[in-house]
């Protein structure tokens, strides 16, 4: 019999479609004092499967990956243990201050999940930019990932 950690783990597409269907991630950093920095960010993803988040530049979080790369990224749901899910994903990130990409992430982000015509984003846009050139991108390049879902288990522990 396969070991239940396989049982549970979820396949490349399944990671995929999951972080799709989530809008929360919660982001951990190492601070300056060696503690972890969670955050909760709103995110979007990318076809090669980056991730990404918005904050003002000059924010604690900005500061720790400027300082240390390194991040742990967390998105999980269920409120039964038969209904758990989740994926850890173990990354870099890249601290972007292009002020077009801020837009074009923020727009990605606020419309997850909507089929926005061109006038609708270009509106989005717009609306977005007011605060664009204080915001920074958190970029966020997956290197590994550990996932579970105990949906797989039929209801067996």
């Amino acid at each position: 019999m396969p070991s239940r950690r396989k049982l549970i783990a979820m396949t490349t597409d399944e990671i995929r479609s999951y972080l799709d269907s989530q809008k929360t991630l919660i982001i951990v950093g190492n601070g300056r004092d060696g503690y972890p920095h969670p955050m909760p960010m709103w995110f979007a993803q990318d076809d090669a499967g980056c991730l990404y988040c918005t904050t003002f530049g000059k924010s604690q979080k900005v500061l720790n990956w400027r300082r240390d790369a390194k991040a742990a990224l967390l998105v999980e749901s269920g409120e039964e243990y038969t209904e758990l899910r989740g994926v850890t994903i173990y990354a870099k990130c890249e601290v972007v201050d292009d002020v077009n990409v801020v837009q074009d992430t923020l727009v990605a982000i606020n419309s997850r999940g909507q089929d926005l015509d061109e006038a609708a984003k270009a509106r989005l846009r717009e609306a977005v930019g007011r605060t664009a050139t204080k915001r920074i991108v958190l970029k966020f390049t997956p290197e590994r990932y550990v996932s579970w879902d105990h949906t797989k288990l039929g209801g067996r522990y």
